[in-house]
């Protein structure tokens, strides 16, 4: 589940007040994996969202937004997604 699934991961978050992180987007919530989470992480974040609802918030983002991810991990999961979603 979501919530528990973030849960688990709540030290990515350290920033989010925890009375907020049950409001986390989709969109943070997959920037934050991608970038942050290890390998295992990444494969539970797809179990958790599906790999179309992860593909769908990742080719989402504005140019802005995209700045937000590590060059290596956007080309990574841009070519994994397109393949795989």
């Amino acid at each position: 589940e979501r919530s528990e699934y973030i849960k688990q991961h709540s030290a990515l978050f350290w920033y989010t007040p925890q009375d907020c992180k049950k409001n986390i987007s989709d969109s943070l919530l997959v920037e934050t994996i991608l970038n942050y989470g290890t390998w295992e992480d990444c494969k539970e974040l797809l179990q958790v969202l599906t790999p179309q609802r992860v593909a769908q918030v990742f080719f989402s983002v504005s140019e802005r937004q995209k700045g937000n991810y590590y060059p290596e991990i956007y080309n990574l999961f841009a070519h994994a997604l397109r393949k795989y979603a």
